[in-house]
């Protein structure tokens, strides 16, 4: 049998940035460490690489983990290298970021990590380069919503266009037009209706509508722009 020759240990991890809405806001899922090194502080959701499994599967274990929530999207964002980034030991870390719906989240499974969601805005100083990795997630979502229509991935089953709107405000911290909004949305057929109303709603009025899957796989896989005109911004 063939062996590579080489005379260090290089560690494998992987950190999960994993964003949520609560209606009103985008949500970050950050773990309170009560672990050395650096317990006490705030950190990214992640774990080490197991020797047989590919890097997917490590991310989708360690989103599990932390949310109980299984086929999620979950996109590779980039690797993290640098010399010194971990000061224990040689690590490289492989990040992905997720987007998840929060009603359907494990509460026991994120209590369990001594995780919280807390408010982009509000984002406490991470450790290591978690701040980068934040950073970098938040850029590569803005570009990725605004060609897919992967803002939907952080809505409830059933919605109403108001509600899908501020996702996209959320997202881009801007406020948006609601009739162009509105006309774009029902333009793309991906909306269909319930029949139902939005019963929380003040006026009582707002029409509620669910994702046409089929039609959302198709702006997932094809060359088909959504918002382009949000990545100008």
């Amino acid at each position: 049998m063939i062996h590579y020759t080489h005379p260090s240990r290089i560690l494998v991890a992987l950190d999960c940035i994993i964003f949520g809405f609560d209606g009103e806001e985008l949500q970050l899922l950050l773990i309170k460490r009560n672990f050395d090194p650096e317990r006490g502080k705030w950190s990214l959701m992640g774990g080490f690489l197991n020797e047989n499994e590919d890097l997917e599967s490590a991310a989708q274990r360690i989103l599990y983990n932390l949310t109980g929530l299984t086929n999620n999207y979950l996109e590779q964002l980039q690797t993290f290298g640098a010399v010194n980034r971990d000061p224990v030991e040689r690590t490289i870390s492989v990040v992905y970021y997720a987007l998840i719906n929060i009603q359907q989240q494990d509460m026991n499974a994120v209590k369990s990590h001594n995780a919280y969601w807390i408010s982009l805005h509000n984002k406490p100083d991470l450790i290591f380069d978690h701040n980068a990795m934040v950073t970098q997630a938040l850029h590569q979502l803005r570009y990725k919503a605004a060609l897919h229509a992967i803002g939907f991935e952080l809505m409830p089953e059933k919605f109403t266009i108001p509600q899908l709107q501020k996702v996209y405000e959320a997202i881009y911290s801007k406020q948006l037009d609601r009739r162009n909004f509105s006309r774009k949305i029902l333009s793309t057929d991906l909306l269909i209706n319930t029949g139902e109303k939005d019963t929380n709603s003040v006026t009582k009025k707002g029409q509620l509508y669910r994702l046409n899957t089929e039609k959302y796989q198709q702006y997932l896989t094809d060359y088909v722009s959504f918002f382009p005109e949000l990545t100008l911004t």
